[in-house]
C-alpha cells in the first residue's frame, strides 16, 4: 500500500507540473476534467445518483454547467492575455455563471417533481459549487496574477505541504485527538505541526523563489499568516469530506488514484485551499504590499 500510494503521489505531482506550466487551456482542460469526475463523486456520496441511470437530470446539469464554465474561464483569459483584464471580465461571468447554473437546478426541479427530491437538488447544487467551482481558483491564480505560474504553488503547500507536515508531527508527538469521530488520526499536535509547517514552506517559498525570481516582493510575515491560515482552511476542507463520507456511511469516494480513493479523497484540502490563497493574494494586492 505504502508504494503504491507514493508512485500515485508522485504521478500526481508530475501531473500538476505539466499542466500549471502549461497553463491555459492545457491547464482548464485539466481542471474540468477533474472537476467533473470529483462533481459525480460527490453526486454519488451525497444520493443525487439514480442508480437505475448513468447519469440523472441534476447530475447531467452540473456537468454541463462545468464545461461551459470552464470553456468561457479559458476565452476570457485568452482575450484578457491571462492577467487583471481578464480577473476583471471574469468576476462578473462567475457570477452569472453561478446565478444561471442555480436556475437551471430549479427547472430541473420544478418541470420533472417529483421525480427529485428537494435534498437531491440541493446536494446538487452544492456539489456543483463545491468542487468544479472551487477547483477553478487553481486557474484564476495562475492566470490571473501577473506571476500566477510561481504563486499557484502556495496552494498545493498550504495544502499537501501542511499535511505532510502534520502527519510527520502527529506520528512523532501527536497523543491528543482532534476529531476522534471524524478522523481518529489527526492529533493536535499533528494540527499545531501542519500550521507551523506551512506557514515555514510559505516564507522559504517567498524568499527563495517568489522574491528571488520575479519582480514582485511580498512580505514574509504576510506570507507566514497566509500559509498558517491556508494550512487551517486546508484541515477543515479534509475533515469536510471525511464528515460527508461518514454522513453517508462511505469509506473512499472512488477508486481512481490507486492508493488514495477517489478525486474528492486527494483534492479535499486543495479544493478549499484555492479560494483561501486566492483571496489571500487578492487582500496582499489591495493593500498595496506587492504587485501581482
Amino acid at each position: 500500500m505504502f508504494w503504491t500510494r507514493l508512485i500515485s503521489g508522485i504521478s500526481l505531482v508530475i501531473i500538476a507540473l505539466v499542466t500549471i506550466l502549461a497553463g491555459n487551456s492545457v491547464l482548464a482542460a485539466t481542471l474540468c476534467l477533474i472537476s467533473v469526475i470529483a462533481y459525480r463523486e460527490l453526486t454519488r456520496a451525497c444520493n443525487v445518483h439514480t442508480e437505475n441511470k448513468k447519469c440523472n437530470a441534476p447530475e447531467l446539469v452540473g456537468i454541463v454547467l462545468t464545461v461551459v464554465y470552464y470553456v468561457l474561464l479559458a476565452v476570457v483569459f485568452h482575450q484578457g492575455n491571462g492577467q487583471g483584464s481578464g480577473l476583471t471580465q471574469a468576476y462578473p461571468m462567475i457570477m452569472m455563471v453561478i446565478a444561471v447554473g442555480l436556475i437551471f437546478y430549479l427547472f430541473i426541479y420544478v418541470f420533472t417533481f417529483p421525480c427529485y427530491k428537494a435534498p437531491q437538488i440541493m446536494a446538487a447544487m452544492f456539489s456543483w459549487l463545491y468542487a468544479p467551482m472551487m477547483l477553478s481558483f487553481i486557474y484564476l491564480i495562475r492566470e490571473g496574477f501577473a506571476h500566477g505560474n510561481y504563486l499557484v504553488w502556495l496552494v498545493f503547500l498550504c495544502s499537501w505541504g501542511s499535511d505532510t507536515c502534520a502527519y510527520a508531527v502527529g506520528v512523532l508527538f501527536g497523543k491528543h485527538k482532534m476529531t476522534p469521530k471524524l478522523s481518529p488520526k489527526k492529533s493536535v499536535e499533528g494540527a499545531v505541526g501542519g500550521v507551523a509547517g506551512a506557514a515555514i514552506l510559505f516564507v522559504l517559498y517567498m524568499h527563495f523563489v517568489v522574491n528571488k525570481y520575479t519582480d514582485t516582493t511580498i512580505p514574509l510575515i504576510l506570507a507566514a499568516v497566509l500559509g498558517a491560515v491556508g494550512a487551517l482552511v486546508s484541515m477543515v476542507g479534509d475533515l469536510a469530506a471525511s464528515a460527508i463520507k461518514r454522513d453517508h456511511d462511505i469509506k473512499d469516494y472512488g477508486r481512481l488514484i490507486p492508493g488514495h480513493g477517489g478525486i474528492m479523497d486527494r483534492f479535499d484540502s486543495v479544493i478549499i485551499a484555492a479560494p483561501l490563497i486566492f483571496v489571500g493574494l487578492a487582500v496582499i494586492v489591495s493593500m498595496g504590499n506587492a504587485a501581482l
